[in-house]
């Protein structure tokens, strides 16, 4: 695979100079680890699927690392192949993108909810040569489906399967042999050493514009990040991370893969999201840290508060994804006794903003923080001219962490010759530098955590034989923060109910997170006089609708 990741180039003269950009990657962070702590548990999986508990010490990590590396090496994977991987938080996730570093691989990590729809325009968009899957999760076949998808999948040449029954199963190729003890095992494992500056992850967003685009990552990008994201949390080696957020989101990979092995620390995964059994972990791991959305945030405080099961060692959750209304804030510094940390970011930079652990928890629910060092963020009007404090505009960013490009659309890497990147959104700044978002220019709905790929829901939609018109709109949810409903205008003589619209989206093999769960009907929709559904008035008819 040739990547473009031309964002990268021209600023590196710059972040080298200003030491923003370090040049290392993760095989070196690991090998230190190796060698200053070997013993030390650096990841305890727990899988509430199977019930099982894995610990890997540093030294076993590498080790398994290096196994896996050289197993996929035998599969014909080399440098800048993309190894695709759907799986949950799983230990075989963190050791195979340990693997992929090894031999200069790119790791391309998949919601496991992305059904049809998605995974056949990532995985050939993205020129997956391998994918990995689990054989089953929550009941759902994987392998069946990545099966029913290979005929159109000409780049992809092999199909492992996590706990799978037969010759394609990871076990059997990857982690079982010891690879790592062949003749040429240690020429593999070194011929192929990525660089810092070189692609070593694809991640797809959601698509604001009727299909996903394929963000570049390099070392030196997320790294430029996740090192003023720990300082500023004052975390290190004595720490313990709970990851329960998707490791293929930015959360769960920056900050729960990345981010453990350079502190020199320990992460715990969970791979089904149960409020209980995080308590349960927290008190028996010592975690001290953890990152994920308001719902899971809501979950962990309302669960201590019934059961009256503390979590001492909890020193500071950072939620993200969705601004943190004010009486849960209040309400889980009660609970939990941590310090709740706003954060905004993006996959295309990570956390850009945070508060500080210091501020007053009224910073938390009334903004997103204030940048991290390297970063800079500004807010223009409709011209790009800089808008003074308080007053809305779209939100710049010029960032360190600034990813390297869309894989394949530079056209739409919204990025200047000065390097802002405008992020879509709308936000304000106020006089001591802290950002508040107060909308988004882009047609996305965030439901818990997740963007929801609006356009390409409704393009979809407009293919029922029932609708005339459709639009799909956020309303807001307690837990989640939004949920996504869907407003018709139905044909003549047609008629519509919820049930029919989610049953018709799950034909085409929409992810079950992105199906409305409201619908309301209209006669006509409010538009512009050229036509334009104006959208911010269906927010206020949804509203009514859902309030009455």
């Amino acid at each position: 695979m040739e990547f473009d990741a031309i964002l990268i180039p021209p600023r590196r003269a710059a972040m080298i100079e200003q030491r923003l950009w370090h040049d290392q990657t993760i095989n070196g962070y690991l090998d230190a680890c190796v060698a200053s702590c070997p013993d030390k548990v650096a990841l305890t999986a727990v899988s509430l699927e199977s019930g099982t508990v894995r610990r890997f010490t540093y030294s076993e990590m590498a080790t398994m690392a290096d196994r896996i590396a050289v197993g996929l090496s035998r599969l014909g994977v080399g440098r800048n192949d993309v190894v695709s991987m759907q799986m949950p938080n799983w230990w075989q996730f963190t050791l195979t993108y340990l693997a992929c570093s090894r031999i200069g691989a790119v790791l391309n990590p998949l919601m496991h909810i992305f059904r049809e729809r998605e995974l056949s325009f990532m995985l050939q968009h993205g020129a997956s040569k391998v994918v990995i899957v689990p054989r089953k999760f929550r009941g759902f076949d994987h392998e069946a489906m990545i099966d029913g998808l290979r005929a159109n999948l000409p780049d992809l040449q092999h199909v492992v399967v996590v706990d799978g029954a037969g010759s394609n199963s990871f076990e059997e190729l990857l982690s079982g042999p010891k690879w790592e003890e062949v003749a040429d095992a240690q020429e593999i494992l070194t011929r192929n050493r990525p660089g810092a500056d070189d692609v070593m992850q694809l991640i797809y967003t959601s698509g604001t514009t009727g299909e996903p685009k394929g963000v570049m990552h390099s070392a030196n990008t997320t790294m430029a990040n996740i090192i003023p994201y720990a300082q500023r949390l004052n975390l290190g080696a004595d720490d313990v991370v709970l990851m329960a957020s998707p490791m293929a989101h930015q959360t769960g990979f920056m900050y729960g893969l990345m981010m453990p092995i350079m502190l020199r620390g320990s992460v715990v995964l969970q791979d089904i999201w149960d409020p209980k059994k995080a308590v349960e972990l927290i008190r028996a791991e010592g975690v001290s840290f953890t990152m994920a959305s308001t719902p899971f945030l809501t979950d962990l405080a309302k669960t201590v508060g019934e059961s009256g099961q503390g979590v001492p060692s909890l020193r500071t959750f950072l939620c993200a994804g969705a601004p943190i209304p004010g009486p849960l804030v209040e309400n889980a510094r009660k609970m939990l006794g941590a310090k709740i940390v706003s954060a905004w970011g993006m996959t295309e930079n990570g956390a850009v903003t945070l508060i500080k652990i210091d501020d007053d928890d009224e910073r938390a629910f009334n903004t997103s923080g204030c940048p991290l060092p390297g970063s800079e963020i500004c807010v223009v009007d409709a011209d790009g001219q800089r808008l003074p404090s308080n007053t809305e505009g779209r939100l710049l960013v010029r960032s360190c962490s600034n990813f390297g490009g869309y894989l394949r659309r530079p056209h739409l890497n919204a990025t200047d010759t000065d390097g802002w990147f405008d992020t879509g959104d709308l936000a304000e700044i106020d006089d001591r530098g802290y950002i508040r978002i107060t909308g988004r220019s882009k047609d996305v709905i965030i439901r818990g955590g997740e963007n929801i790929p609006v356009v390409e829901i409704e393009t979809l939609l407009y293919k029922h034989p029932a609708v005339s018109q459709v639009a799909i709109v956020s309303y807001p949810d307690e837990r989640l923060g939004e949920r996504g409903c869907a407003v018709v205008v139905p044909r003549p003589g047609q008629t519509l109910d919820l049930a029919a619209v989610a049953d018709f989206l799950k034909a085409e093999k929409v992810a079950l997170q992105y199906i409305p769960e409201r619908l309301v009907v209209l006669s006509e929709m409010p538009a512009t006089p050229s036509g334009k559904i104006q959208k911010f008035k269906l927010r206020d008819i949804v509203k009514e609708f859902t309030a009455s």
